[in-house]
Formats: C-alpha cells, sequence, structure tokens
C-alpha cells in the first residue's frame, strides 16, 4: 500500500476535524489507528493475553543514584490513551518483556512518563539522565524504541529500534538486555533488526495519526513522573 504525500495530508486533515467535531463518527482511515486507543475511563490499564497491566504516577521522578537501574521512559499516552503497538502488541507484554530483559543481565528497570514530549530521542535521554547509571530506554506508544546515554546528545543514541512494525517480543526483550549490558559498561553487539523496505510506506499513515493522537497528551510544564508498574 503506497501512501503518497497528498493522501497522508488528507488523512492528517480527517483526524483533526474528527478532534473538533467530537463524537461524530470517524473517517473510515481513522478507525486502524483508533484501535488502539482507550477511554480515559480506563486509564493506566492495559489488558494483554498474559494478564493486565497498571501504570500508577507517583509523583515527581527523581534523579537516581543506583548505578544497578535503567530507567525506562514511556510518552505521555502509553498504557493509557494507546495500548498497543502499531502492529497490535499489548504494551503490557512489551513492558514486560524489556524489564525481564533488564532483569536477566542482573540489573533493576524503573520507569518514568514523560510528559513534555513525544519524541522518542527526547524521551530516551530524559530516561538516561534520569538513571543512576546514566543508561535509559525511551519508548513511544506506537513501539519506536531507542537506547540512550545521558552524555550523548539527544538525537544521537546508542541504538535505535525506527521501524516499530518490524519489532516484536523478542527485539523488546534483547534490547532490555543491551541497555543492561551498557549500563554495566560492556560494549554489546546491536541488537539484530529486521528489514523491510515496504513497511515504511504501508504504515506512514497509521504512524503519523498514532504520532498526532500521542502529541495530544505532552504537557511541556510538567516534569517526569514516576510510574509504578503491576502485573496483574
Amino acid at each position: 500500500m503506497n501512501i503518497d504525500q497528498e493522501e497522508l495530508r488528507n488523512i492528517v486533515a480527517d483526524v483533526l476535524k474528527e478532534m473538533d467535531l467530537g463524537g461524530e463518527e470517524a473517517p473510515a482511515q481513522v478507525s486502524a489507528a483508533s484501535r488502539t486507543t482507550v477511554s480515559a475511563a480506563s486509564a493506566g490499564r492495559t489488558e494483554s493475553a498474559s494478564g493486565q497491566l497498571i501504570l500508577t504516577e507517583e509523583g515527581e521522578a527523581k534523579s537516581g543514584t543506583a548505578v544497578d537501574e535503567v530507567v525506562l521512559g514511556i510518552t505521555p499516552a502509553f498504557g493509557i490513551y494507546q495500548t498497543s503497538t502499531i502492529i497490535g502488541i499489548p504494551h503490557a507484554d512489551v513492558i514486560k518483556e524489556i524489564m525481564a530483559g533488564i532483569e536477566e543481565e542482573g540489573m533493576k528497570c524503573r520507569v518514568v512518563r514523560v510528559y513534555r514530549t513525544a519524541d522518542v530521542s527526547f524521551v530516551g535521554h530524559d530516561a538516561a539522565v534520569l538513571s543512576g547509571s546514566g543508561v535509559g530506554i525511551g519508548i513511544q506508544s506506537k513501539g519506536t524504541t531507542v537506547i540512550h546515554q545521558k552524555d550523548l546528545p539527544p538525537l544521537s543514541n546508542l541504538e535505535l529500534f525506527s521501524q516499530a512494525p518490524l519489532i516484536d517480543l523478542p527485539t523488546y526483550r534483547q534490547l532490555g538486555k543491551n541497555a543492561a549490558k551498557y549500563a554495566k559498561g560492556e560494549s554489546p553487539n546491536p541488537v539484530p533488526v529486521r528489514n523491510d523496505q515496504m513497511a515504511r510506506p504501508k504504515y506512514q499513515a497509521i504512524a503519523a495519526l498514532l504520532h498526532i493522537k500521542e502529541a495530544e497528551h505532552q504537557d511541556v510544564k510538567k516534569k517526569p513522573q514516576a510510574v509504578r508498574v503491576e502485573f496483574k
């Protein structure tokens, strides 16, 4: 499915129109992206085959001092207004795999929600700055992920997983392991990623819509929040 720029602009315009109309029937092009959203009434709860994920904010996130931690930074809508990646992997499973990968390396995972931006590079960098080890992970609701280090510029990184449609659960687990290895001072081989030249044209319209919906929940004045993660 090839999406040209004019069609993409038209779809984005439809989404903006949907937001303004508030409650009228959404255009057909929007429905695929809308399947990943939930109402505010179920905020913070994500269902998956492996159980329920509950994300509870506990106040402003503080800079860590523990050298054995990796901070996972999630974007404003993650697990609340969007609950699965662009290919439908539940956020509950994504977080579980990332945390498992970190813990397999003998490290701990701390989760924070970054509100000031939905840009994965800046979310990852904010997470790294808060991390006692200086290493953080940033993840967008649609699944794009980055491993970052605090002394790198925000738009640089240790590893970037930019094609969300090609990231599966084993990859999320492995990137958690690699982040932990960087935190221990090791130099792991980059996580292998699949390459599909058709992924971008096939998903770029939906990716744009999901990013627009994510950005609605940004708050440039709000500090990163500490998040308690529960699986039930």
